[in-house]
């Protein structure tokens, strides 16, 4: 059952969500603008940190929202599992049980079919886990995802999709997987209880095939979800030919709606996704590599576990605002020093690096929409990348090409 809709010029509204298109890039086809969900407003372009189990690792809630986050994500799968739905909906959903008030978005479970293939075996009626827990069988249908998302209460919900990788050689399985995605979006369309206060995103498929992507956003288009995902990337495809599905998809997707690209988290690939019509990102790198003791910054991505950091009482990056390094700077404590005395001993440095990157996702996402706000997106981009890399040469070629596709060239003087 499709959405009651109405549209404005520059606003978008389904019954649990609206879209208002604030500015776009002269340029470039990057968009600023202004979601709404069930638990709050969100400004676009924004990264999402992934909390599979509920939590941050590392993180209390109350400083994921110091952070300014206002969205993050939770795993059906795992969720499913345990707690267990009979948990999630005594307790009243994922919000309650975490203390969470802000945005949660689920995935489906789907990734598991990719990320624990072995345990998994999948057919049109869904996928048969077993679980990692113990053993036992688990049967994932699209009635059971949405039913366990209801549960949950995401504000947003992704549709349960076959998800192949992206190098796979297949193509007859790719385009099953692409076509079967579509007829299980309309089964968790018809399995949705709670339309009034839960959006349902459908994913686009196809892998790397840019005339099977096209076919699949027509199909997923007409079905007129609140918001629109491209999902199947990140599977260790080349980077150019990711920028290629991006691009191809941004175009055919409705300008008034959310585009949601999943499991994208390096800064790289975010500033040249949000160039090619991207709002929305989530990925476990920036936390994962938190806890290995790597700081994400404007010069890039610096191991405090290095042995030149133990005399260093700099803050983790000059100028940054979260909560870490704006205590250094007034004199009263978290160094870098400090943190590679802890890397290898204390789960604190993982800690403090956690919100470190986070922070830096977060704000490099704020930094981005006030750059297209103020139509100079293109500058941005040009003093991103000379802040990461020492001279041009070295510039990813992918990225170089990607944006040159959208009216950016990074090698002029």
């Amino acid at each position: 059952m499709k959405a009651v809709q109405k549209m404005a010029s520059n606003v978008f509204h389904s019954p649990a969500l609206s879209f208002e298109m604030v500015a776009k890039c002269s340029t470039t086809r990057a968009r600023a603008s202004h979601l709404t969900l069930p638990h709050g407003p969100v400004q676009l372009p924004m990264f999402m940190p992934v909390a599979t189990q509920a939590s941050l690792k590392g993180l209390t809630p109350e400083q994921l929202e110091q952070t300014g986050c206002k969205l993050c994500l939770n795993n059906t799968y795992h969720l499913g599992l345990k707690p267990g739905q009979e948990t999630l909906d005594a307790v009243g959903g994922a919000h309650k049980f975490q203390g969470w008030n802000h945005n949660l978005l689920t995935d489906s479970g789907g990734f598991q079919m990719v990320s624990l293939l072995k345990l998994a075996t999948i057919t049109e009626e869904g996928v048969r886990f077993l679980s990692p827990h113990d053993g036992s069988p688990m049967l994932l249908t699209p009635e059971h995802s949405i039913s366990l998302q209801n549960s949950i209460g995401s504000d947003i919900m992704m549709q349960l999709d076959d998800v192949i990788v992206t190098t796979s050689p297949d193509k007859e399985r790719m385009r099953e997987a692409m076509l079967r995605s579509v007829r299980w979006l309309d089964r968790c369309i018809a399995a949705h209880k709670k339309p009034e206060t839960q959006n349902l995103f459908c994913i686009i498929q196809g892998g790397l095939d840019l005339d099977m992507r096209r076919e699949c956003c027509e199909a997923m288009v007409a079905r007129d979800t609140p918001g629109i995902a491209i999902g199947g990337l990140s599977g260790g495809e080349a980077k150019d030919d990711f920028c290629r599905v991006v691009g191809a998809c941004t175009v055919l997707l409705p300008e008034l709606k959310p585009r949601y690209v999943m499991g994208i988290g390096y800064p790289e690939d975010l500033v040249v996704c949000v160039a090619l019509g991207a709002d929305m990102f989530d990925c476990v790198w920036p936390t994962r590599t938190a806890r290995f003791g790597n700081a994400i910054t404007k010069a890039g991505v610096l191991n405090i576990r290095n042995a030149k950091y133990a005399a260093d009482f700099g803050p983790i990056e000059t100028g940054c605002g979260c909560m870490c390094c704006r205590q250094t700077e007034d004199g009263l404590g978290i160094t870098r020093a400090y943190i590679h005395h802890n890397a290898s001993k204390e789960t604190v440095a993982a800690h403090l690096l956690t919100i470190h990157n986070v922070w830096y996702q977060l704000n490099l996402m704020r930094e981005v929409r006030q750059a297209i706000i103020e139509d100079r997106y293109p500058a941005y981009l040009a003093e991103f990348f000379s802040l990461r890399y020492d001279n041009k040469s070295e510039y990813p070629s992918w990225a170089v090409n990607a944006l040159k596709s959208v009216g950016v060239d990074l090698m002029s003087d």
